[in-house]
């Protein structure tokens, strides 16, 4: 009993020993299975972390059920669907999209084409004038031949003219004897050129409204009509401001075209061009003379450049190239003093040579600098200098600019009394008595030295006689009765 008992425990352990291996195997297996899923899951993980398209894999394709999901035909199918579509897409970008250099030549090269079109459209026109001309001088010709030929043939055109028997179109006639082809069909051009640019404002495609107003001939919808249509859209968020585009257009190809852009259509695309914080544009369009220059457009660039002070030398330049070109020499003559270009101001006087002394006085008044004031009371290349040192600070100090009068007066007590002996003797615009009044405002202002030598001065002038203001008895025309 015993031992079978004992054969059965034995058994019984070594069947548990070798379940106990078997069970140890397949965890083996199944541990180095993991290993191997987890290291697959890190290289997927990866790859979703590079790819960001592959990162919701785990989500229903889109367009496919559960089934189809799993279906391999299904999947097979949808696979040749996004290759097509990947083909077609593909291929548009290679038709569809093109460098951005691809619309600079293209921008040059409408410029060119709109350029012929322009001189065959002209060409074209008087050819058919001529031809029209040649023709109604053949009719009237012909029938002044077959009349008794009585009166001149002039006569006989003129008598045509009023009873209109040559043409049935008294436009033509009227056209060959006032010589003036440009009306043919014109009322018509305008028409189909503002109907179609209505059309496209109409439908919001902005950018071609004004590229087709740009190029719409003899400048039909160049104009400020066109331009307030514009205006009136506004700004569209995320797109280019429409205004902002036709100006881009219109001055982009005013090269292009017989009539420049006018000053009114000018003036309103540069506040425009500002106000869009397009410096660079207005740049463009000035310094490459594509537009018509006017005083109120530098005035708009110089009050936008004291409002800007990182772009003010900028809009000054801009402003003095406008106004050299509009004549207006005492504004461009500002600019560049308000640019700090003393030396570039002081050439510009000697190259213009029509500023007036009040011209002169007026420019220290609007822009005081001491370092202008100096150049302007000294000789300049050889050529005596423009303004007197002693009227300048006198009309300082009558204005309110005492600071920039007293530095001038620094300026002069540094030069000692031998430099104040030569400015009192050798200025030809200040008398004696005004040299006096600037000796009282020395004193008055501390210069009590440059005072004195002043006086000194006068006093040592000949026939110069000091007259005491509390001595009134002293009679001034005594002389002229010994």
């Amino acid at each position: 009993m015993r031992k079978d008992l004992l054969m059965s425990i034995t058994s019984y352990t070594e069947t548990f020993l070798i379940r106990m291996r078997i069970i140890e195997n397949n965890s083996s297996k199944i541990q180095s299975q993991i290993e191997k899923v987890k290291q697959l899951r890190g290289v997927c993980d990866t790859k979703e972390a590079k790819y960001t398209f592959s990162k919701y894999a785990s989500k229903p394709i889109p367009g496919m059920t559960l089934q189809q999901s799993v279906n391999l035909d299904a999947l097979t199918k949808y696979m040749k669907h996004l290759e097509d579509k990947y083909a077609e897409i593909k291929q548009d970008m290679k038709v569809k999209y093109v460098p951005a250099q691809k619309k600079t030549d293209l921008d040059e090269e409408m410029m060119m084409l709109l350029k012929r079109r322009d001189v065959a459209e002209s060409l074209n026109k008087e050819l058919q004038f001529r031809h029209q001309r040649l023709q109604i001088i053949s009719n009237a010709l012909t029938s002044w031949v077959k009349s008794d030929m009585s009166s001149s043939f002039q006569d006989f055109v003129e008598e045509i003219q009023k009873t209109e028997v040559l043409s049935d179109d008294q436009g033509i006639v009227d056209e060959v004897l006032e010589d003036d082809p440009t009306k043919a069909k014109e009322a018509e051009i305008t028409l189909y050129y503002i109907d179609r640019f209505n059309e496209l404002v109409s439908l919001r495609e902005y950018e071609k409204a004004a590229h087709f107003a740009a190029s719409s001939p003899r400048g039909i919808l160049r104009n400020v009509a066109t331009m307030e249509k514009l205006k009136a859209v506004g700004k569209i968020r995320g797109k280019p401001l429409p205004l902002l585009l036709y100006f881009e257009a219109i001055f982009n190809t005013s090269h292009a075209f017989r009539h420049p852009v006018d000053a009114a259509l000018t003036l309103e695309g540069i506040k425009c061009g500002l106000s869009e914080k397009r410096l660079d544009l207005v740049i463009n369009w000035v310094t490459q003379a594509r537009v018509t220059f006017s005083e109120e457009a530098g005035d708009v660039l110089c009050d936008y450049g004291e409002q800007d002070t990182f772009n003010r030398a900028k809009c000054l330049a801009l402003a003095h190239i406008i106004y050299s070109e509009c004549g207006l020499n005492n504004k461009a003559l500002l600019s560049l003093c308000k640019q700090d270009q003393i030396h570039w101001a002081m050439e510009y006087i000697q190259q213009v040579k029509d500023f007036t002394f009040d011209d002169l006085m007026q420019l220290i008044t609007l822009c005081p600098q001491t370092e202008l004031i100096q150049c302007l009371t000294k000789e300049w290349s050889g050529k005596p200098p423009s303004l007197s040192v002693s009227l300048a600070i006198l009309h300082l100090f009558s204005v309110d600019m005492k600071k920039v009068g007293i530095k001038l007066l620094e300026e002069v007590d540094k030069d000692g009394k031998d430099a104040v002996k030569h400015l009192v003797l050798n200025d030809p615009f200040c008398s004696l008595e005004k040299w006096q009044e600037i000796a009282d405002i020395c004193l008055q202002n501390g210069f009590d030295k440059l005072s004195n030598d002043i006086m000194s001065i006068l006093r040592s002038q000949a026939g110069v006689i000091e007259i005491s203001e509390e001595d009134d008895t002293i009679n001034l025309m005594e002389h002229v009765f010994w």
